[in-house]
């Protein structure tokens, strides 16, 4: 593609950026990016990456073989009012919007090829996990190009548009999950005497040292804490405390919340 334009310009359209860019995969000089109001923010991707920023014109629309729709949901009408009249017909849609289903998009920007994509905040080191789901009118050739895309930022996985809803809950608000996890093992370590600095070292090891073992063993997450957990020990101690405390029921809840949030995003008709 010889020119993708983004709309909007916030954290995950960054993340896509700094991915593509970094592992070559779309040079900076094809990379066009828009943004409602925040001037200073474009000024600093295109300092940052080396992209286009495009302030009152839209002429360059009309040449996109991409059009990324990277802006909070209740603004995507407005967004894809003000530039429907200068998107040609053959433009296709990638979507990072949470909750905006492609039927919507059709709606005002016509049948087309339309990606919607589910990564999450880790593309910005090429360790992304995205979910994508594909409209009937993308091409065998076109899904190609737009798995190659994603893959430059890490693992990719298609989907049916409608388990985007759990995508959204399990990998794309994921990383928070993990981040608040590291925040409360820090509040532990640090009242037995340990620095931050060390707690957080121990975790991010050992959140990454596990997180290989799932990948390069082929047991099972029960299988593999079993083999951690001996009789009367202090694993076992540990675990108990978290079964006390309804863990499991936690995380149940937690990616049950956010799947909902994703439907009820979906489920406002987005205003003309």
């Amino acid at each position: 593609m010889e020119t993708i334009v983004f709309a909007g310009a916030g954290s995950m359209a960054e993340a896509l950026i700094h991915g593509w860019v970094k592992e070559g995969v779309v040079l900076p000089k094809c990379i066009y990016v828009m943004n409602k109001s925040n001037q200073q923010k474009l000024q600093r991707l295109a300092d940052t990456y080396g992209v286009q920023i495009v302030c009152g014109s839209r002429e360059i629309v009309k040449k996109a073989d991409c059009l990324i729709l990277a802006v909070k949901p209740k603004d995507i009408q407005q967004v894809m009012d003000e530039l429907s009249p200068f998107l040609p017909s053959n433009t296709a849609i990638l979507s990072v919007v949470a909750g905006v289903s492609m039927n919507t998009i059709e709606q005002t920007l016509g049948i087309r090829p339309i990606a919607r994509i589910m990564p999450n905040t880790s593309a910005t080191i090429g360790m992304s996990a995205t979910g994508v789901a594909f409209n009937q009118s993308v091409t065998a050739s076109l899904r190609e190009e737009f798995m190659q895309m994603l893959e430059a930022i890490g693992l990719v996985i298609e989907v049916k548009e409608d388990e985007l809803h759990a995508v959204t809950a399990l990998s794309g608000s994921g990383p928070a999950y993990l981040y608040y996890l590291v925040e409360a093992f820090e509040q532990a370590g640090v009242k037995f005497g340990l620095s931050q600095e060390v707690v957080r070292q121990l975790a991010i090891q050992t959140i990454a040292g596990a997180a290989e073992m799932l990948k390069q063993s082929n047991e099972e997450p029960t299988e593999l804490r079993r083999k951690v957990t001996s009789p009367g020990g202090t694993t076992e101690a540990g675990i108990k405390a978290l079964e006390e405390y309804h863990f499991v029921d936690a995380i149940d809840a937690c990616i049950q919340n956010a799947e909902a949030k994703s439907r009820e995003l979906a489920a406002v008709k987005v205003a003309k």
